[in-house]
């Protein structure tokens, strides 16, 4: 993970709300419109930006969408570079962003659980108490 400072941090900002609008103006594909920027990280020096998307659709064109993004990497940083006013405008790599999916997936098993130990325990008498009663 890339040291983030104040700085940096404006910057990955100011790079993911410019790096939408381009990619939705300038490529023009129908399929990448799907895309959402989770977060973006920039190096100290400036050098590398690293973009975590999540995409909408089916599953087994993720490798596929990242790879066009990131083969259109070299035309959106040229265009960053007319919209930014930075000395360096960094590298671009975009990488798939799965915490959605971990978050969706940990959510399931704490439902799960809850479930289980609500069916273990169907006579608990400390979920029997409404709130203004007293046991």
């Amino acid at each position: 993970m890339m040291k983030v400072t104040a700085r940096t941090r404006r910057i990955g900002e100011q790079i993911r709300r410019d790096l939408a609008e381009l990619i939705r103006d300038e490529l023009r594909d129908p399929r990448l419109t799907l895309i959402s920027m989770t977060s973006v990280e920039v190096s100290r020096d400036l050098a590398y930006a690293r973009i975590y998307v999540t995409l909408l659709g089916d599953p087994s064109e993720r490798v596929n969408r990242v790879a066009e993004l990131n083969r259109a990497a070299p035309l959106l940083r040229r265009e960053l570079g007319r919209r930014l006013r930075l000395r360096t405008i960094p590298k671009l790599e975009f990488r798939y962003d799965d915490v959605v999916e971990h978050g969706a997936r940990l959510s399931a098993l704490i439902d799960a659980a809850v479930a289980a130990d609500a069916d273990r325990h169907p006579d608990d008498p400390a979920e029997s108490v409404s709130p203004g009663e007293s046991a």
